[in-house]
């Protein structure tokens, strides 16, 4: 997700003549939605330190619109006024980055002093195990195809889902289960993905669940320890 994409606000007012100065706790929220959103940029990027800390680009985004709308409500700015408060936030702290003797040393404790406050206002999802994303993706698979036949995205699906189901497999051979048993387990496992994934849609709610989770199980198993944290 591009950093103007997750920083973005609908403008909806004129902007006032006289904007209030930004309170130590906002800077302090506004500096983190920032980095934030630098990190989450890097991840889309693949850069290898960004993928250090968890995936972001989810709930880094709902971060910056809990803390754009406080600002707008304590402050009375507008909300084009927050959107430039958001972007010049992240120009400075890139060049914070740029001037330092050592950027990583400057990110890693702008990340520590953030990561906890991303945490109390927008707690990590749960963690889907290898059925769990397995019943996932195949269930994103199928929706897809319905929608697309076999496009590009789709077929990707299917590929994520096949990894996913062999390591489910592996896993539950290696708890000694038969091929049998681990059939019956992964087909109730998308079962039941799917029965709740109607009733979540049918009352206007999202999975309860770390989607992106499944992505770092199905990924190298080289390069997963980079997504996890």
């Amino acid at each position: 997700m591009k950093i103007i994409t997750l920083l973005t606000l609908a403008l909806a007012q004129p902007a006032a003549s006289q904007p209030e100065p930004l309170s130590e706790i906002q800077q302090r929220d506004l500096s983190c939605v920032a980095v934030l959103a630098i990190i989450a940029s890097e991840q889309e990027r693949g850069v290898s330190s960004a993928l250090d800390y968890p995936l972001l680009s989810e709930r880094g985004a709902t971060y910056a619109g809990l803390v754009g709308e406080r600002i707008i409500t304590e402050t009375g700015k507008t909300r084009e006024q927050v959107r430039l408060d958001f972007l010049a936030a992240v120009s400075a702290k890139q060049q914070t980055a740029v001037d330092a003797a050592d950027p990583n040393a400057v990110v890693e404790a702008e990340m520590a002093k953030c990561l906890p406050l991303l945490d109390a206002a927008v707690p990590p999802k749960p963690k889907p195990d290898l059925a769990q994303c397995a019943g996932m993706l195949q269930l994103a698979y199928d929706e897809v195809h319905d929608r697309e036949g076999l496009s590009k995205t789709a077929q990707d699906l299917k590929t994520l889902a096949a990894v996913l189901d062999s390591r489910a497999r592996d896993q539950m051979r290696a708890e000694g289960l038969s091929g049998s048993e681990s059939d019956i387990l992964l087909t109730r496992s998308r079962e039941s993905m799917l029965a709740e994934a109607k009733e979540r849609e049918s009352a206007g709610l999202g999975s309860n669940l770390d989607f992106e989770h499944c992505f770092t199980l199905a990924a190298p198993e080289d390069k997963q320890r980079k997504y996890e944290h």
